[in-house]
C-alpha cells in the first residue's frame, strides 16, 4: 500500500500566536488539526496508510491520536514511534506517528522514517498548507515521468498588487495580486525508494536533497492550476479559517 510521510515537526516561529501550544500541523481549521485536512486530501487520492514525522512537541500529536475514540492504539513500531488505527470515518486508515528530532531538517526527517516506507514508492508532503490537488494525477504524472522524485508546483498568488512605471517614472498601470510567473514547490512530492540515498540524517529537503536530484536530471515538476494556501504566518490561517467558516473552502474535495 502507498504511504505517504506528513512532515510535521517544524518549530512553527512565525505563528506564535498558535504555537507556543503545539506544533503548527496540530492548528485547528473547522475543528480539526491543518493535519487531518491534508490527510483527507490524501485519503481521496487513495491514500490512507499514514507516517507522521514528529519533533516540536510531538505529544500534541501522540495525544491526538492516542486520545480520541475514532482511533485505535496498535502499539509501538519502534522505540520512537506509536502506531494508530482509524475507525468511523477513518475507517482504513493507519497511522505512525515518529519522532525524528526538534530540530531536524525536512530532508533529515524523511530519511529518519525511511525504514517505515519501505521499499517502495512513497508520497512526502508539508503539514502546515491546504490544497486541492488531485492526488491521483500527481501520482500518474510521475509514473508516466523517467524520474527518481516529482514535486507539485504552482504559481504563488503576489501578497501585494504591483504597478508598471514607464522610464520617465510614470505609472502606467497597476495589477492588483496578480499570478506570479515564478514557480514554487508546495509539496505534495512522489519518491521512489532511491530518493532515500540522496538524503542524510540532517539535510534540508529542498536545498539539499531535491537539488542533488535535480543536478542528477532526476526531479520533475507537476503544475498544479488550482489552489493552494500556505500557513506560515497568522494572517494567513485567518485566510485558510474564513474560508472554511464562509463553507467555500476549495481544498474540502471529499
Amino acid at each position: 500500500m502507498l504511504k505517504a510521510v506528513l512532515l510535521a515537526g517544524g518549530l512553527g516561529t512565525r505563528m506564535r500566536e498558535e504555537t507556543e501550544y503545539r506544533p503548527k500541523p496540530m492548528v485547528d481549521i473547522g475543528g480539526q488539526p491543518i493535519l487531518w485536512h491534508i490527510m483527507k486530501n490524501l485519503a481521496r487520492g487513495g491514500v490512507t496508510d499514514f507516517v507522521i514525522a514528529s519533533g516540536y512537541k510531538s505529544d500534541v500529536i501522540n495525544d491526538y491520536f492516542a486520545n480520541h475514540d475514532e482511533w485505535i492504539t496498535l502499539g509501538a513500531p519502534r522505540q520512537d514511534a506509536l502506531a494508530f488505527r482509524g475507525s468511523g470515518e477513518q475507517t482504513g486508515w493507519h497511522v505512525t506517528v515518529a519522532f525524528t528530532g526538534d530540530l531536524t531538517g525536512t530532508g533529515g526527517r524523511v530519511a529518519r522514517v525511511g525504514d517505515l516506507v519501505g521499499d517502495q514508492r512513497f508520497v512526502v508532503t508539508y503539514g502546515d498548507g491546504l490544497t486541492d490537488v488531485d492526488v491521483n494525477a500527481v501520482l500518474d504524472f510521475h509514473a508516466s515521468s523517467s524520474s527518481m522524485a516529482t514535486l507539485t508546483a504552482v504559481q504563488p498568488t503576489s501578497r501585494f498588487g504591483l504597478m508598471d512605471i514607464d522610464p520617465e517614472g510614470r505609472v502606467t498601470h497597476f495589477r492588483e495580486k496578480p499570478k506570479m510567473k515564478d514557480w514554487v514547490s508546495i509539496g505534495y512530492f512522489v519518491f521512489e525508494p532511491g530518493v532515500l540515498d540522496y538524503l542524510t540524517q540532517d539535510c534540508g529537503l529542498e536545498e539539499d536533497g531535491l537539488t542533488r536530484l535535480a543536478a542528477d536530471a532526476q526531479l520533475s515538476a507537476y503544475r498544479h492550476e488550482g489552489f493552494w494556501q500556505p500557513m506560515d504566518t497568522y494572517r494567513e490561517y485567518q485566510i485558510l479559517q474564513g474560508l472554511w467558516e464562509s463553507g467555500e473552502a476549495p481544498w474540502r474535495t471529499w
